[in-house]
């Protein structure tokens, strides 16, 4: 089968196409054929040597797939061929076929598309537990969201309507973006780029500050969002999107009871009961449309290295698709 992959770390270019063997598969496991892979900034991250946990040489990336059922492992049950599922696997994403556990797969709804299934695993449930299993938000409560008109920003602006925000303040780079972020429902819109630009998040919540704020970029972006923080307000870190690890001091949470609180999906993925309940909440949203995903792309697999490169340059909006 044809497969993108990378025997060494670094830029988009070590990203190249090779023919491997399809994956043998254990008892547990089945064989799908993949019609659609998410791209994420944990792909970024696996390239780059930089991800959370180690990534072993050579690495085929890829942890979103859609796809049909091709075989399954002899222990496998209420699985059948030809089945359309969607999943979320360590690796090996970014190629024809891929193997997943069978007890990880999500039947796709007859009304949803793969290339729309496959926008919501990683993203969609990592902006479904950072505001509600790891940010707590409470009804009525304001909330931040940083990079609004991306994968997890976009679904978090939504989700948090949903589940009963007072007030969501979006953040993004670019006035088309800021303008996506309204459209998805987000209450105001605040230019990230710009100097001091918490003072503007300080005066739209009357001086009071945010509730939850969602952060994936590090560096200063991180040191200023702790600044937009009302007391008692929890800051989610998802993320590390500029390369720049933020230096922080706890002390400096004690005088207004903030909290930091780190997420990291595969935790979620280890109870099955917690991450089965909240995919078929979010496939149910978006098969009603009460949540609308926003695709900025659909590639070949074999344009990955200009996808990632993209996707790093602040190019692109939505989630990004390779499609083998």
């Amino acid at each position: 089968m044809k497969a993108i992959q990378f025997k060494q770390y670094g830029s988009p270019s070590v990203l190249e196409k090779v023919d491997v063997e399809k994956p043998s598969l254990a008892k547990d496991e089945v064989l799908v054929k993949v019609s659609a892979v998410g791209v994420n900034y944990a792909d970024t991250a696996r390239r780059e040597g930089a991800y959370v946990v180690p990534t072993p040489l050579p690495f085929i990336p890829g942890a979103e797939v859609a796809g049909v059922v091709e075989a399954v492992g002899s222990d496998v049950q209420d699985v059948n061929e030809g089945d359309r599922v969607v999943t979320l696997i360590e690796s090996g994403g970014y190629a024809e076929y891929a193997k997943a556990k069978a007890a990880s797969l999500i039947p796709i709804p007859d009304e949803v598309d793969d290339e729309t299934a496959v926008a919501i695993p990683l993203q969609g449930l990592t902006a479904y537990h950072i505001l509600t299993t790891m940010g707590r938000m409470e009804h009525g409560e304001t909330v931040l969201v940083h990079a609004a008109a991306g994968g997890v920003g976009s679904l978090a602006v939504q989700l948090a309507k949903q589940f009963g925000a007072g007030k969501v303040i979006a953040t993004a780079s670019t006035e088309e973006k800021r303008q996506l972020a309204l459209e998805l429902g987000a209450d105001e819109v605040v230019d990230y780029t710009k100097e001091n630009w918490r003072d503007d998040v300080l005066e739209m919540t009357g001086g009071r500050g945010v509730d939850v704020a969602l952060e994936m970029a590090g560096g200063d972006i991180f040191h200023e969002t702790v600044k937009c923080m009302r007391s008692f307000g929890r800051v989610v870190v998802y993320g590390v999107a500029s390369g720049d690890p933020a230096k922080m001091y706890p002390s400096g949470l004690m005088n207004r009871n903030l909290s930091v609180i780190g997420f990291f999906l595969p935790q979620i993925m280890k109870k099955p009961e917690m991450f089965k309940r909240s995919l078929h909440h979010l496939l149910e949203l978006v098969n009603t449309g009460d949540v609308n995903l926003t695709v900025g792309g659909v590639y070949s697999l074999e344009e990955a290295a200009k996808v990632h490169e993209l996707m790093q340059g602040r190019k692109t909006k939505g989630k990004l698709v390779l499609k083998p």
